[in-house]
């Protein structure tokens, strides 16, 4: 059966949209909860490391560098992203955007550089985990792009994109349709109302129970 899947350039847009209600969240109450593609590590893309904080003149430039790159205006962002590491490198949300510019490029060499500087940062940061399974996923190495995805969701268990890519990663590639619905289940129990992924469980339930009673009978 086929299913339509998001492109990387839709994901992208999740991604970015993702980036930019976790940072509109942490300017109203610096909160650290969870957020359909964000959670914890979203959310402290511009907390000062050292401080917890978040200085007011750090906030503007990443949410103004932010809404550029939500507006598709990519080259404009990464020069903002760029700019703002020049004044405060230590901040791994950043780089990870520069990572997804570098992607919608199809620059897959400084997208992995722009990544692992993120982890160069802060090891378990998420976004940075997930970005590099994606990278791994787009040039064949599915089973170190599963590690990445994994490390992700071990590291921030309500990041929803890391359950959305391993999904996908099972589903379509590795075939394990017992792991996709699990991801798959999960992602929608943190996002909620997806009707893509709503339909993809549905599908993948009627699937494995099919599976199921095909070994039942064979046994």
């Amino acid at each position: 059966m086929s299913l339509q899947r998001f492109t990387d350039k839709a994901v992208l847009r999740l991604i970015v949209l993702g980036l930019a209600l976790a940072v509109s969240a942490c300017a109203s109450n610096g909160s650290s909860g969870g957020g359909a593609d964000g959670g914890r590590a979203e959310r402290q893309a511009a907390v000062d490391p050292r401080t917890g904080e978040v200085p007011p003149e750090v906030l503007t430039m990443y949410e103004q560098a932010v809404a550029v790159m939500a507006s598709g205006d990519f080259l404009d962002a990464e020069l903002r992203f760029k700019e703002f590491l020049l004044q405060y490198p230590g901040y791994p949300g950043a780089h990870v955007n520069l990572a997804i510019i570098h992607v919608n490029n199809d620059n897959d060499e400084d997208a992995r550089a722009a990544v692992d500087a993120a982890l160069a940062t802060d090891p378990g940061y998420a976004p940075a985990l997930n970005q590099l399974g994606m990278l791994l996923r787009r040039n064949g190495n599915f089973l170190e792009a599963e590690a990445a995805y994994l490390k992700a969701v071990t590291a921030s268990p309500d990041y929803a994109l890391a359950h959305y890519n391993l999904g996908v990663l099972n589903e379509l590639y590795l075939q394990r349709l017992d792991a996709a619905l699990q991801h798959f289940e999960r992602y929608q129990a943190i996002v909620g109302g997806d009707e893509q992924v709503e339909k993809w469980i549905t599908d993948l339930q009627r699937r494995v129970s099919a599976s199921q009673r095909t070994v039942n009978i064979a046994e």
